[in-house]
């Protein structure tokens, strides 16, 4: 079960079915994230790309604030279909695009792709080992996906620290933290 914590749908709990093997972004990360994220972006005309996006706690947190495009990257097809279904249920079915698949294979079927986004977001399962993640980041970063002003998001376990020229920050809540990359890497 998670919670939208604000927007339209403010304090409507989800509930997925129990045999769903996920690990939803827990409340106080995810006020604290998109506290951050509001600063800088008016989500209003953000394009969102959320990757492993799980049973959607991350996109339909975008959706009810009115974020109106929407990517979901999701393998597992009984979550991409909950996505779905609960984005249809609260009318947020035309803000939210699911597309199930390996989120490194997506990534690299969309090297130079037209598409461009202002905020990827990545939730990648807690066990993955550094080097995918650091995969993971050089696929987003060169492969253009983000607008010039735009910032990727990487959740990850805070025992893993990142030393990458594109990171901008990283905020520690518990177990969890957000490292924020830059499309541009920081000048120093």
């Amino acid at each position: 079960m998670f919670r939208i914590i604000s927007g339209k749908w403010k304090a409507k709990r989800i509930a997925a079915p129990k045999n769903f093997d996920v690990r939803p972004t827990t409340d106080f990360a995810k006020e604290a994230l998109f506290s951050i994220i509001e600063n800088q972006y008016d989500l209003e005309f953000c394009s969102v790309l959320d990757l492993f996006a799980g049973i959607g706690s991350i996109t339909l947190e975008f959706a009810s604030r009115d974020c109106k495009d929407i990517t979901s990257v999701e393998l597992n097809p009984k979550h991409a279909g909950f996505i779905n279904s609960t984005a249809n249920e609260l009318d947020m079915g035309l803000q939210v695009n699911v597309q199930r698949a390996d989120v490194f294979d997506w990534l690299k079927r969309k090297r130079n792709h037209e598409k461009k986004y202002e905020i990827i977001f990545a939730d990648a399962p807690f066990e993955t080992e550094e080097n995918k993640y650091n995969e993971m980041i050089d696929l987003v970063l060169n492969n253009e996906l983000l607008k010039p002003n735009g910032i990727f998001i990487l959740e990850h376990q805070s025992r893993i620290k990142f030393t990458h020229p594109n990171l901008k920050d990283t905020r520690k809540y518990g177990n969890v933290s957000f490292s924020f990359f830059q499309s541009e890497p920081i000048s120093k």
